[in-house]
């Protein structure tokens, strides 16, 4: 092993056995925070790579990591027009879903296995799911519900009564704020306090806000308010990059720096994507992540301070050495930025009669491409005009969950013997079992540190390869492609840009 990137690894069941070692590196705590390390033209390749070892995530992207499973719910006036974007110009009254049940769409993902849900609360025509202060483009000027409905608070509601976490997709883009002359209509950035109180405003908020903001921004600024201090704590707001369709001439510069500091002051648990600080598109509505995919990579910081891609977002590789270098140039900041693999269960994102849900294998290849890449899959589930999970997708959901969990059900490794050496963790099983999938993971706290790993069999008297990976992360699945019978298995790091701790070697004997 080349001794410039010597490891020591420990298991998370052995964490003891790591006395005697050379210390592992430090991890971020409350007080510190380490998840963006500055870099400039003049480092080296040995200082990007030392700098990106000491990259650590936060609080809230350690939680949105282990989350695996997330849904999104794209819903709206588009699921009765039949469009995927809308016009802003809309009757409202067509929003009517006529046996909408909120718990159904929470039952129906808490038994698929997700653990988040986002719900579209505003698309790119303008639309809000709730009766907002600030535009009449809403439910309340539907007859649905007599214009009393709010789906966002039974949303929220009912994802909380089924033990799921609540997410918010508000888009930047709004085609209705457009026609009425707010969006795009080249006004200045000003201090604008927040929330902006309207006639027969009763609300007497504990704290006001003053941000800088655009008209448009400022509208933006009061709905998050709105959202984030109405309707209980939420734990992710989406934001994307769209833009509304409207002439060239007339961009809209989105507030990103104000708009953060809000979600920060009113959400500071909420993770921010996937345009914005915390968690970032992996490039692509596949729900496929990178075969190698960095968490930390290179940005630069634009527009208002928008975190963004140092390499274009849909570069192969974000994150290697090599990747750090071609970035040099254009980068402000080596970032903990892990990647959301976004993915629709049907071929659009809103409902649409005709169409089918992706079948079981797809999904399964999906999962694997993702949770087993080390990113976090978020899947579109939307409901129909009635306001439901279509039965099929329910249905579908439910064989997905029941799907993975044959592929990796029970751990064998779990309560085996582990011996930990410089490079590597040995399990005993006891005796031999048969083995097809592998699974991994770096205790992130102390960053991402693996650049390759073998896994190991002893059979016939001799250890015998039987998996290779790149990187690992917070989660990387191995499937062999038939199973291995042996009692002892180890995992070596081969190369790394650091110490490295693992917290997971899980072996597996799928039942598919």
């Amino acid at each position: 092993m080349d001794l410039s990137r010597r490891v020591f690894v420990a298991s998370a069941a052995a964490v003891a056995m790591t006395a005697g070692l050379p210390a592992l590196p430090a991890a971020a705590t409350a007080d510190t925070d380490l998840s963006r390390i500055p870099v400039g033209p003049d480092d080296t390749e040995a200082d990007l790579v030392r700098k990106a070892s000491q990259v650590r995530p936060t609080a809230r992207q350690i939680a949105w990591q282990a989350l695996e499973r997330t849904a999104f719910l794209h819903f709206g006036v588009n699921t009765f027009t039949g469009l995927e974007w809308g016009t802003g110009d809309e009757d409202p009254d067509v929003f009517r879903p006529t046996g909408l049940d909120t718990d159904q769409w929470a039952r129906a993902l808490r038994d698929g296995g997700f653990r988040l849900a986002i719900l579209t609360v505003k698309h790119h025509d303008g639309f809000v799911l709730y009766p907002s202060r600030y535009t009449d483009h809403s439910v309340a000027s539907s007859s649905w519900e007599a214009g009393h409905g709010d789906v966002l608070r039974s949303f929220a509601d009912s994802m909380r009564r089924y033990g799921l976490k609540v997410g918010v997709y508000l888009s930047p883009a709004d085609e209705n704020q457009y026609l009425h002359g707010v969006y795009a209509n080249g006004s200045a950035r000003a201090p604008r306090l927040i929330p902006t109180l309207t006639d027969g405003d009763h609300r007497s908020p504990s704290r006001f806000l003053t941000l800088d903001a655009t008209d448009y921004g400022a509208h933006m600024l009061n709905t998050l308010y709105e959202v984030l201090t109405e309707y209980g704590p939420v734990d992710e707001v989406w934001f994307d990059g769209a833009q509304g369709h409207i002439p060239p001439d007339k961009v809209e510069d989105y507030d990103w720096d104000s708009w953060y500091t809000l979600v920060r002051s009113l959400a500071p648990a909420a993770a921010i994507a996937v345009t914005g600080p915390d968690l970032r598109w992996v490039g692509n509505e596949g729900g496929l992540a990178r075969e190698d995919e960095w968490s930390v990579i290179p940005v630069k910081e634009n527009q208002y301070g928008r975190t963004d891609w140092a390499l274009s977002y849909d570069t192969a590789d974000e994150g290697s050495r090599a990747a750090l270098v071609a970035a040099r140039p254009k980068s402000d900041y080596l970032q903990w930025w892990p990647a959301e693999c976004d993915v629709s269960i049907r071929d659009g994102w809103f409902y649409h009669p005709d169409q089918q849900p992706k079948s079981v294998d797809e999904l399964t290849e999906i999962y694997f491409g993702s949770v087993g890449r080390n990113a976090v899959l978020l899947l579109n589930v939307p409901p129909d005009t009635n306001g439901l999970l279509h039965a099929t997708d329910v249905t579908r959901l439910r064989e997905f969950r029941e799907r993975v969990d044959r592929e990796l059900p029970a751990d064998l490794a779990r309560g085996a013997r582990r011996s930990v050496t410089p490079g590597g963790v040995t399990v005993d099983l006891g005796r031999e079992l048969d083995v097809d999938r592998v699974r991994l993971a770096e205790d992130i706290r102390y960053g991402q540190q693996v650049e390759r790993a073998v896994v190991e069999a002893y059979a016939a008297g001799s250890w015998t390869q039987v998996a290779a990976a790149g990187t690992v992360g917070a989660s990387r699945i191995l499937r062999l492609t038939e199973p291995v019978r042996a009692r002892r298995w180890r995992v070596r790091v081969t190369a790394a840009r650091g110490a490295v701790r693992l917290a997971e070697f899980a072996l597996f004997r799928s039942s598919v």
